[in-house]
């Protein structure tokens, strides 16, 4: 699954935690995958993932989200990742915790065994 594919690279990469959902403690900075879409086509497998970048001021939001963004640039070096182009990254603070957040969202195009 590209979601455990991501939640360890960007865990490494960053040197932040990464879920696939929102941890019952949260820490102060943190990464939430979700896969929005997927398609395959000619046996090739794509998918939209949305990356949450959460951090305890909007400037730690922001500056966590600059790093998330420089990260997956690299990502096609991996053998198993074809593409990761950028869809769009942008301010989502969660409106009913008050906790800043960007997202940034990608099409990743990759090989599953």
């Amino acid at each position: 699954m590209i979601e455990v594919t991501l939640i360890d690279y960007i865990s490494r990469g960053l040197d932040v935690p990464c879920f696939a959902e929102e941890p019952a403690k949260p820490p102060a900075s943190y990464c939430i995958i979700e896969r929005t879409g997927t398609s395959e086509r000619n046996c090739i497998t794509s998918a939209t993932v949305a990356v949450q970048s959460y951090g305890g001021t909007l400037l730690e939001a922001m500056e966590l989200n600059e790093r998330l963004l420089k990260l997956m640039r690299r990502m096609p070096e991996r053998g198993d990742i074809s593409r990761c182009a950028l869809v769009s990254s942008y301010p989502f603070n969660e409106t009913t915790t008050k906790r800043y957040r960007f997202q940034a969202v990608y099409e990743i195009t990759y090989f599953e065994e």
